[in-house]
């Protein structure tokens, strides 16, 4: 069903044509006024590339959805994990005089970003610098694709072990992890130290504090899926042995990404506020999760602050590689054998 417009607007911000379109009613002019603050900020401080930006703000990005179902190069996660997304921004590499950032108002909502102007520009600047930054280390990173599989030598034609339960559960748990860690962090690592960089530092430092507040209250569903995993291994459709393995997965899957907004507080010089996001999750996060999340956090965080912006594809496949081995030795400590390799594919 084709939904109305409710909104259609024409701004001209130094030079840059701002077109707004909506299909919701409210709250409409605090994104327009936080979106015209970015432009504002970007073209100040650098480099911007953009004559035309289309502001689409939306009850949900379904509409977006359905026009990617044949795209295959998204984030991990594709349109299921856009469903959750707040902002997206769908830009040409080829082509840089424009850009189109998608606004999803449910997922503001739930994320209680709703009325947060801090917030709102923190994602708004994030979004926009990701074409800012998609030559060097980003450009190769789409020269990269990464080989995932569970289950070792179990698994190959004519093995004498059998085959692991829930194997493609298990597969494609841990993938989209893998390739968010290993592949697409060094997009969103170069994102977030450029939008540092430009001046946004506090507005990411609070839309990050909001996150891992969030991180510290959704800690406590840990105990329903323990629960819920627990109650799947007495019906015998899990087996017990699985259950500490598919709660460590959620621990991995829930928090380790928090280590891809806090490293580039580092990487630009800015450690007091690193720190402080880092004490919280320390005193409120890390100690009701497997002892191990913690260890593997630090170690991709220091992975993370050591990325550079100019690396070939051969180094950032060396860069990828130990961080997909970081994970995979992680997982193999709890019993899920992985195979992993970096392949190079044409951009």
């Amino acid at each position: 069903m084709v939904r109305p417009v409710r909104h259609l607007s024409l701004h001209r911000i130094d030079g840059t044509e701002l077109r707004i379109v909506s299909d919701v009613e409210t709250g409409v002019f605090a994104f327009v006024e936080a979106e015209e603050a970015v432009i504002r900020a970007y073209r100040a401080t650098g480099s911007w590339p953009h004559k035309w930006v289309t502001l689409l703000i939306l009850q949900d990005l379904e509409p977006l959805i359905r026009q990617l179902q044949d795209v295959s190069d998204l984030p991990p996660g594709g349109t299921e994990a856009l469903r959750h997304r707040p902002v997206a921004n769908v830009y040409d590499l080829a082509q840089s005089t424009s850009c189109h950032i998608f606004i999803n108002c449910e997922a503001m909502a739930k994320e209680g970003y709703e009325g947060d102007a801090a917030a709102v520009r923190g994602l708004l600047a994030h979004e926009h610098a990701h074409p800012l930054t998609a030559e060097g280390t980003a450009h190769a990173s789409r020269q990269l694709r990464l080989v995932w599989s569970v289950g070792g030598d179990a698994d190959a034609p004519g093995s004498a072990q059998p085959a692991r339960p829930h194997r493609e559960s298990l597969q494609s748990l841990t993938r989209v992890l893998a390739e968010k860690l290993c592949l697409y962090a060094a997009r969103e690592l170069l994102a977030n130290e450029l939008t540092i960089q430009r001046g946004f530092e506090q507005d990411l430092f609070h839309l990050d504090q909001r996150t891992v507040t969030n991180a510290c209250q959704g800690v406590a569903g840990r105990d329903k899926l323990r629960q819920a995993l627990s109650r799947r291994a007495a019906r015998g459709s899990l087996p017990s042995e699985d259950v500490p393995l598919l709660l460590f997965i959620g621990d991995l899957k829930g928090y380790l990404d928090l280590a891809l907004e806090i490293a580039p507080f580092y990487a630009t010089g800015r450690p007091a506020e690193a720190r402080a996001l880092e004490a919280e999750l320390e005193e409120n996060v890390f100690p009701r999760l497997e002892p191990e999340v913690l260890l593997l956090y630090r170690k991709l965080r220091d992975q993370y602050v050591a990325l550079r912006p100019d690396l070939t594809v051969a180094q950032l496949k060396r860069w990828s590689g130990k961080v997909a081995g970081l994970l995979a030795d992680a997982l193999a400590e709890k019993g899920l054998a992985v195979h992993h390799d970096l392949q190079t594919v044409e951009a």
